[in-house]
């Protein structure tokens, strides 16, 4: 099977980028159907705003429902078909930016994404993550192109709340480990073929980046500083974990993700919050060496990742429920069969307990 890399078409970051979103749509298209929160919208629209008036494009605003499922990206395309608009720019975090994606997909018309924090890899992706209207993972919709423009506005993402950013990093943790399992089993890609060097490269980078200015940022970013760091971490957690984990793979950590979602009490948690411990639970199911877990442990207390069930919010931690969570996580759509050997769902609960257990020994001795 041939190797493949993708890539959006065009990946712009930098102070105040999203005033010249019109200047990237109009290329595009006539009218652009620009997504987003209502929250969303008063941090940023004003801004937005002002760059279609001055570059005489035409905008229509519209209110994101809260969840990426099927109805919503249903209404989302009758809004855009009723407007007549051909291009769309979904502008927010992970859900808003993939249910843009999905509907410029169902309009077959381009689609901009523009977070607001660096809070997941799903940017650059030609992927969506559905859920159901209660918010249960319910599958992966892979795209057939990857987002047109990734357009990262690193003023409005660094005012954004660090826990947001640090999301992001628990997300892009996973990157290299998830990648180098793909490589090890010569798993399928996201993208449809076999990794590339190039992209497992980029993972690689990815983690080292994070181990090298992931603290730094942390501390810039509640400091209210735009810093190097901060534009580091904004290209680790967004550019490269998303060619890197497209292009190579997802293993267990995002399986692990997506089976936490059958407890309900989880769902309060980031997306990069439980990849960052499913990430873990990786590890431990490698049985990786003790110097690689210390390190990822250590990252993780450092900037306040979760590494215990407690931390997500977990207090019924009984086997009986951590097997459901395993056992959803096993399901054949998942990803747990990228790993370089056969996982049961005996094993990965047995390494989320090993997890958490680790979890619970070095935060007691930090």
């Amino acid at each position: 099977m041939a190797r493949i890399f993708n890539s959006p078409g065009k990946y712009v970051q930098g102070p105040d980028a999203l005033a010249e979103l019109a200047s990237y749509a109009a290329p595009l298209g006539a009218r652009t159907l620009a997504i987003a929160t209502p929250a969303g919208t008063e941090r940023v629209g004003g801004k937005v705003r002002r760059g279609f008036e001055a570059a005489g494009a035409e905008l229509v605003l519209e209110d994101f429902g809260g969840e990426c499922c099927d109805a919503e990206i249903e209404r989302l395309c009758a809004v855009a078909r009723g407007a007549g608009c051909d291009v769309v720019a979904g502008i927010g975090g992970g859900k808003v930016l993939d249910t843009a994606k999905a509907v410029a997909h169902y309009l077959g018309a381009p689609v901009i994404v523009c977070p607001t924090a660096a809070s997941s890899d799903a940017p650059c992706s030609a992927l969506s993550v559905i859920y159901t209207a209660d918010g249960v993972f319910d599958r992966y919709l892979f795209l057939p192109s990857n987002p047109d423009v990734v357009l990262m506005d690193s003023t409005v993402i660094a005012a954004a709340p660090a826990r947001l950013m640090v999301s992001g990093m628990g997300d892009a943790l996973a990157t290299y480990f998830e990648a180098k399992a793909c490589v090890d089993s010569e798993a399928d890609t996201c993208a449809g073929g076999k990794a590339t060097a190039a992209a497992l490269a980029l993972a690689r980078l990815c983690f080292d980046t994070l181990m090298a200015d992931g603290v730094k940022a942390k501390v810039a970013l509640e400091a209210g500083c735009l810093t190097p760091a901060v534009e580091h971490v904004i290209e680790a957690n967004t550019l490269l974990s998303g060619i890197g984990f497209e292009s190579c793979g997802l293993a267990a950590a995002h399986a692990v993700h997506n089976g936490m979602t059958q407890l309900p009490e989880t769902h309060a948690m980031l997306h990069g919050e439980k990849v960052a411990f499913g990430t873990l639970v990786q590890l431990v199911l490698e049985n990786a060496p003790t110097e690689t877990l210390e390190q990822v442990l250590g990252f993780c207390l450092e900037v306040g990742l979760p590494v215990t069930l407690a931390e997500l919010g977990v207090e019924d931690a009984s086997r009986e429920r951590v097997m459901a969570v395993a056992e959803a996580a096993c399901a054949p759509a998942d990803t747990v069969g990228n790993m370089p050997f056969d996982v049961t769902p005996e094993m990965l609960a047995d390494a989320i307990l090993g997890a958490d257990a680790l979890g619970r020994y070095y935060a007691l001795e930090d």
